[in-house]
């Protein structure tokens, strides 16, 4: 006795390839502030060496130079546009 159970087609399972848009978004909305607090941070710098404001707060070591915030506030705004793009794309 062979017995053969048939079952309906069920919904189409919908694949969604963008997983975790809302943490990116949330990410890429953070990432903007600390950006511009390095970006303040080159600049204390740069007035400060040219005398125009106190001294930096941190006056030696590889932090103590404005190249380096201000690269790291361009780094973190471009991944803060990149996660952006990621999280509104439609998918």
């Amino acid at each position: 006795m062979l017995v053969r159970i048939r079952f309906r087609p069920g919904p189409k399972l919908k694949r969604k390839l963008r997983k975790n848009q809302h943490v990116a978004l949330a990410i890429s909305a953070l990432l903007t502030p600390a950006a511009l607090m390095a970006c303040a941070l080159g600049f204390w710098r740069i007035a400060a060496d040219l005398n125009l404001s106190r001294q930096f707060a941190i006056p030696f070591g590889f932090f103590s130079h404005w190249q380096v915030w201000l690269g790291f506030a361009a780094l973190l705004e471009l991944g803060a546009i990149a996660l952006n793009r990621y999280g509104r794309a439609e998918s």
